[in-house]
């Protein structure tokens, strides 16, 4: 009798839930039917969405409940707190799997190559992102000294970052943000917030609906500089083909010619403006130095030779996520991807069989959370034509229970996804008495003994 085919699918954000889905929604998991094991790094599932989005956009986090109705399936497991390879290796998942899907998105920052961003008081949005979200492997605090601060990037993560360090920590105590995170921003210092593009608005990477969300709120006045509205003939071409760019254009624009307001909390946007050194002394930073740059007709720029030297103590670098190499698998450095065809791991010019990717893992991390669908869809609908005709491993040990006690045998304390609910209704009940959704439980040792493990 023909037996499930059994899919291993590595990180348990939306891009791994939307190719489990996909695999549900397939003609073999009619017959003979699918099997899906999600391995999961954190004890909680839904990556991204529970430590990449701000604590205020619980709008973007209703996903969640999405991804919840696929995780309720009977043919899909969950194995939280499993470490990719430490604690399951390639060669052991194929052992128990007829293929294995990679998908565990980008954590870390990229790295901008700028004289002084070693100093003390720059860092990584990532690593203060991975703070505000309550991310058990970073430190508990966050220094906010900084009276005046500069933001690195164009994108919605430079809004989050500049938003949170702009914002009062009473605001966000409506959010599920966790004590230390409370107290961290209570003490915060910063009454400026600098947000800095090497482009104009037409090439601002802002969604509109997030740029606007900025100006909503009572302590934050947001200042744009009428000299940084400019267009060139690439920028109207865009705003033309772009609607969402012609919408944050519009915005700047609304912003620029109107009167500066009393909100204690100025967050600038400044365009034109590309940053070439964190000035620093003693080893502190002290300052930005950046390039006035000038649109060249395509909607590129190019430097003027016209600096500036800005009064901020410390810098925030948005400028992207970069993926962590993965293991046993081939690795484009440049990019900080696994090298694929459609899916397909793709190593030494062959696919590496039964190996596949999607999400942030496969293209980079760009777009926004549901452009994973069209990735997993695309990597799922190859692992079935591979399986179809026969290009997949056989593996030693298919039957379900061979991992929980490959698992137990060696020591591992997983959770499931009974043990999410669990957690789910213990961060609830945090809340409740504060008439909060949730208060996010922080440290591992604590989401472990809430999930049950």
């Amino acid at each position: 009798m023909p037996r499930p085919l059994r899919v291993a699918i590595v990180g348990a954000g939306p891009a791994g839930i939307y190719a489990a889905d996909a695999l549900l929604k397939s003609e073999a998991a009619a017959e003979p039917g699918v099997s899906i094991d999600l391995f999961e790094r954190m004890p909680a599932p839904f990556g991204l969405i529970r430590y990449g989005v701000a604590p205020d956009h619980p709008r973007i986090k209703g996903i969640v409940t999405a991804l919840h109705q696929v995780l309720d399936k009977p043919q899909v497991r969950l194995f939280g707190n499993v470490d990719y390879p430490n604690d399951i290796s390639l060669d052991e998942l194929h052992s128990f799997y007829d293929a294995v899907i990679f998908s565990t998105g980008a954590t870390a920052d990229r790295a901008l190559t700028i004289p002084g961003v070693e100093l003390d008081g720059s860092y990584g949005a990532a690593d203060f992102v991975s703070w505000y979200d309550g991310h058990p492997d970073v430190p508990r605090t966050w220094p906010l000294e900084a009276e005046k601060v500069a933001v690195l990037g164009v994108g919605n993560v430079a809004l989050d970052v500049a938003r949170i360090l702009a914002k009062t920590a009473d605001e966000l105590l409506t959010t599920e943000i966790p004590p230390n995170v409370y107290e961290g921003l209570k003490a915060n210092k910063a009454l400026e917030v600098h947000v800095f593009g090497r482009r104009g608005p037409a090439q601002a990477k802002f969604s509109p609906m997030e740029l606007r969300e900025l100006d909503h709120s009572p302590t934050i006045e947001v200042i744009v500089n009428p000299e940084d509205i400019d267009y060139d003939e690439g920028s109207i071409a865009t705003r033309r083909a772009n609607k969402q760019a012609d919408m944050v254009a519009k915005t700047l624009e609304n912003w620029a010619i109107r009167d500066i307001g009393e909100r204690p909390h100025k967050l600038f946007l400044h365009f034109f403006e590309s940053p070439v050194e964190v000035l620093g002394e003693d080893g502190r930073v002290v300052g930005l130095r950046t390039e006035r740059t000038e649109l060249d007709g395509t909607g590129n720029v190019k430097g003027t030779g016209q600096f500036t030297d800005w009064d901020v103590q410390s810098v925030y670098r948005a400028v992207g996520y970069l993926s962590d190499e993965l293991p046993k698998l081939p690795w484009d450095v440049a990019s900080g991807t696994v090298p694929d065809e459609g899916g397909r791991v793709i190593e030494a010019g062959a696919h590496l069989q039964s190996t596949y990717v999607t999400g942030w893992i496969r293209r980079g991390p760009v777009g926004l959370i549901g452009h994973t669908k069209g990735d997993a869809n695309e990597t799922v609908a190859n692992l079935l034509a591979d399986h179809a005709e026969g290009r997949l491993s056989t593996p030693d040990a298919p039957a379900p229970e061979a991992v929980e006690t490959f698992l137990g045998e060696r020591g591992v304390r997983y959770t499931t996804w009974e043990g999410w609910h669990l957690l789910d209704a213990a961060e609830k009940a945090l809340g409740e008495p504060q008439g909060r959704e949730r208060v996010k439980i922080v440290e591992r040792e604590d989401m472990l003994e809430a999930s049950g493990a």
